[in-house]
């Protein structure tokens, strides 16, 4: 698609995807990374001109040459070029500080970096850091001048804990932390945003022969089944845990899954659900506008039929939704 889809392209099927994660039931979402047209969806929701849900952007993410959110990894050098900090692509802290300047300029509100190798890029390695300690202490430091948080896509050990030590908000996937990671999770007070749902999505695709390419498959098959096994081990031992899909890996307006893949490894149901408000609100920054029913927050409640706290498929039956007090279903 890289080759074929223009901007206008992603932002028609945007349009359609801003819909059905709505009408699932979400009213507010982070998005992490994209072509840049998840500026133009956010402007466009608040303006009224399209339904969707609140929408929190990182524009584009922010890699190393090579990393996972390069967007030139694995296609011809003389098609893609070289990209560099206005496309996502930093090396050094300069251009570090560069690529987050970039991201104020584009109108994100939020920073999204990819601190460790993934599962879908066009590379051998998912588990591998990719950014240097001074990298990361430059991205955060700039972050915080300029009033962003910073969430960070971490499969590997060793990058995340990186990532924890420079002063990240979050660390999305986790999937092989260590003992130490969690201890400086609680240490530093970062958020753990598991994607249950993706993990699961990507194993089982990896089964279908040619689903993937040849080298995307062992990565997904090792680190699809792991996110939950993980996911359980770190709530367990008290990590703060905000919701989060990762959609797009899989269907969107599917979203609701991850509600009973937290409760299978072991989350109470009532905790699932404040992941998914109040604790995602405060990661955020917004605890005071979202996250509960209060006088003074925005108006935005979600029903549905049956009790959710003995059966997590009732989250898939949303009957009512309301976002800042226009009922939409």
């Amino acid at each position: 698609e890289n080759f074929t889809q223009n901007p206008a392209d992603y932002a028609f099927k945007s349009v359609k995807f801003a819909d059905v994660t709505l009408m699932a039931g979400f009213t507010t979402v982070r998005d992490l990374g994209g072509s840049g047209v998840n500026i133009s969806l956010r402007n466009a929701i608040a303006r009224g001109d399209i339904k969707g849900p609140r929408v929190f952007t990182a524009g584009k993410a922010i890699a190393t040459t090579g990393g996972h959110a390069d967007p030139t990894n694995g296609y011809r050098k003389d098609l893609m070029g070289d990209p560099g900090p206005r496309e996502g692509v930093a090396n050094g802290p300069e251009e570090c500080r560069q690529a987050v300047r970039q991201r104020y300029k584009d109108g994100s509100d939020l920073i999204k970096i990819t601190a460790t190798g993934g599962v879908l890029s066009m590379a051998k390695n998912g588990k591998n850091p990719q950014f240097f300690d001074d990298e990361l202490e430059a991205i955060v430091q700039t972050a915080k001048d300029y009033g962003f948080k910073v969430a960070v896509h971490a499969h590997g050990a060793e990058g995340m804990k990186r990532a924890i030590r420079a002063g990240v908000n979050s660390i999305e996937h986790g999937t092989f932390m260590d003992d130490e990671a969690i201890a400086l999770f609680k240490q530093y007070g970062t958020w753990y945003v598991p994607t249950i749902t993706a993990g699961r999505s990507v194993g089982d695709s990896a089964l279908i022969p040619g689903y993937y390419p040849a080298v995307v498959v062992p990565k997904a098959i090792e680190t699809g089944p792991q996110i939950q096994q993980t996911f359980a081990k770190a709530y367990k031992a008290g990590v703060k845990i905000a919701f989060g899909t990762d959609a797009a890996v899989f269907q969107h307006g599917k979203n609701w899954l991850e509600f009973g893949y937290m409760i299978e490894a072991g989350m109470k149901p009532m905790d699932a659900i404040k992941s998914a408000t109040i604790n995602a609100a405060e990661l955020l920054g917004e605890k005071e506008n979202l996250g509960s029913i209060e006088a003074g927050k925005l108006a935005d409640i979600v029903a549905v039929d049956g009790d959710p706290l003995k059966d997590a498929k009732v989250f898939g039956k949303v009957v009512f939704i309301m976002k800042d007090g226009v009922v939409y279903k």
